[in-house]
C-alpha cells in the first residue's frame, strides 16, 4: 500500500468508528451517513493503491465502476445500497421523499453499518 491509500484508510477507519458510535446512541441517520462515508472512503483508497487519482465524487456506484470488475464481486450490490443516504442523512432540506419513509431507521442503519464493516476488512486484506 502507498501513503495515499494509507490516508484514504485513516479516514475510513474513523468513519467506521463514528458509525459504530452512533449506532450504539440511535442515531441512525449519522449511521447511515458515516457507514456511507466510510465505504466512499474505502473504495478511494482502493484507487490510490493503484496510483489512480480518486475522483472528487460521492457516489459509490461510480467509484465502483472505476475498480475491477470483479473486485467487489461479493459486496457490489450491498455497497450500492448505502449510496442512497448520502444526501438525504446529512441535509435537512434534502428532497421531500428521497428516502420513502424518511430517515433511515435502527434495521437500515444495522445493513448500512455491516456494509461499511465488510468494506472496511476488504480494503485493509491487502495490509
Amino acid at each position: 500500500m502507498n501513503a495515499a491509500c494509507d490516508r484514504w484508510l485513516e479516514f475510513a477507519r474513523q468513519d467506521l468508528q463514528m458509525a459504530e458510535l452512533a449506532f450504539h446512541e440511535g442515531i441512525y441517520n449519522q449511521v447511515c451517513f458515516h457507514s456511507h462515508q466510510c465505504i466512499e472512503k474505502c473504495l478511494k483508497a482502493e484507487l490510490a493503491n493503484m496510483n489512480k487519482k480518486p475522483p472528487r465524487t460521492h457516489s459509490i456506484v461510480d467509484l465502483i465502476g472505476l475498480l475491477p470488475a470483479d473486485y467487489f464481486r461479493n459486496l457490489g450490490e450491498e455497497l450500492e445500497q448505502v449510496d442512497i443516504y448520502y444526501i438525504p442523512t446529512r441535509y435537512p432540506d434534502a428532497l421531500p421523499g428521497s428516502l420513502p419513509d424518511g430517515l433511515p431507521g435502527k434495521e437500515e442503519a444495522e445493513n448500512a453499518l455491516s456494509a461499511a464493516r465488510a468494506c472496511w476488512q476488504k480494503a485493509n486484506a491487502k495490509k
